[in-house]
């Protein structure tokens, strides 16, 4: 099954072009402010879990984040972003893995996901991913996911829509809400996906 996933998202990244997925941000306005809500220093820990080639790194580069980690399921998806930062990759730590089969040697002061979380649609996805967090994180998370006014699938897979109570009642076990919104994303294609972002505390 796993394989089967990285198959499908290493032929996205290797056959569409940043404009040619849906997902495609230039600047993740979103993503940046509640990363900066926490008032973290720059030697925080920060993973983007399903980062692919999103430029959340390259913007924390710029502010000076010193201790980065990006993760995500297809390598050629990691390979994109490493091309693109060119020397400056080294700088940051790549993970090329299934969110549900990620062990992490170490905690994350923030973990972000934008889009990852909704791909996951059965009961054992969903809490393996939750136990993964609870353990790694000590500080917050940040997850962005299509709300129940967004998208039912995504580059041809069904995803799960969230509303705000859900994704609070899914995060209770370890994590308090700080707060939400909704948004919508506007693709390069000029279509809209209506997304929830919402913010956690480690309790």
């Amino acid at each position: 099954m796993i394989e089967g996933k990285k198959q499908h998202w290493d032929t996205v990244y290797t056959t569409k072009q940043p404009d040619e997925v849906s997902w495609t941000q230039e600047i993740p306005k979103t993503s940046l402010d509640f990363i900066h809500s926490y008032n973290l220093s720059k030697t925080a820990s920060i993973i983007d879990v399903g980062g692919g080639d999103s430029r959340l790194v390259d913007y924390l580069l710029d502010e000076g984040y010193e201790n980065l980690t990006v993760l995500d399921i297809s390598d050629k998806a990691l390979n994109r972003a490493k091309a693109r930062l060119g020397d400056r990759a080294i700088k940051v730590k790549w993970v090329a893995s299934d969110i549900t089969e990620f062990m992490p040697d170490t905690n994350y002061d923030v973990w972000h996901d934008r889009a990852t979380f909704h791909f996951l649609t059965t009961y054992d996805q969903i809490e393996t991913y939750l136990a993964t967090a609870r353990m790694a994180v000590t500080g917050y998370l940040t997850i962005g996911t299509f709300s129940d006014k967004g998208p039912k699938k995504c580059s041809g897979l069904e995803i799960k829509q969230y509303t705000e109570p859900q994704l609070e009642h899914q995060l209770s076990n370890g994590f308090n809400k700080i707060k939400c919104i909704t948004e919508d994303h506007v693709t390069p294609f000029h279509t809209t996906q209506n997304f929830l972002f919402c913010s956690f505390r480690k309790s």
